[in-house]
């Protein structure tokens, strides 16, 4: 991933590289592990409330479509179900932060 060659004005902590004009470019690692982490609760969060309250309309299901090789109620299958949602965090980040980076730095 490219990354910009101007430096960051001093104090800046926002994290996001300048990408000239105003436009601000989007880190692809910081993006990657707060997509992934951000999945990887809500994915926990499912699988707590199923667990709690197994008797719910909800139809967890679901998951199965997303995440491969999920059954509920194994650890072998709540482990894959971590590692897959936190791929597919880091998947998004790696589509779309370049993407919105190449898109900014042409039209922003």
């Amino acid at each position: 991933m490219a990354r910009t060659t101007e430096p960051r004005a001093a104090g800046d902590r926002s994290g996001m590289a300048p990408a000239g004009a105003g436009a601000l470019l989007i880190p692809v690692v910081p993006l990657g592990i707060a997509l992934g982490l951000f999945l990887v609760i809500s994915y926990v969060g499912c699988v707590l409330f199923y667990l709690l309250f197994p008797q719910a309309v909800l139809n967890h299901a679901v998951l199965a479509l997303f995440l491969p090789g999920f059954n509920l109620l194994s650890w072998p299958s709540f482990l894959l179900g971590l590692a897959e949602s936190f791929g597919y965090g880091w998947y998004v980040a790696l589509v779309f932060a370049p993407l919105y980076n190449f898109l900014v730095s042409r039209w922003g």
